[in-house]
């Protein structure tokens, strides 16, 4: 999801704030929740990525049961390079 909505950002039709701010405040706003941003006190709750590193999206690289997706084999950039929650790493791509 994340290098798909980048591709909003290298195409010039949004700033990557605009795109962060889609991809997390908005969503949490619309379900009333306290998540989404970065504030004292609150969970750290972040992911750290690459927005220009390439790759080409492989279903089976999945870590879903789903292999479906009408993404497959379509070059894009911006990459996950760690994620963290409740300020423990749960995902790391090294690679």
């Amino acid at each position: 999801m994340l290098a798909l909505s980048l591709e909003l950002y290298h195409a010039r039709q949004l700033d990557l704030l605009g795109v962060i701010r889609l991809m997390t405040l908005n969503p949490a706003q619309i379900l009333r929740l306290s998540v989404g941003r970065l504030a004292p006190g609150a969970p750290a709750d972040l992911v750290l990525f690459d927005p220009d590193l390439g790759w080409r999206i492989c279903p089976d690289d999945f870590r879903s049961k789903s292999k479906n997706a009408p993404f497959d084999e379509w070059p894009v950039r911006g990459r996950v390079r760690r994620t963290v929650v409740d300020g423990r790493t749960i995902f790391r791509h090294d690679g």
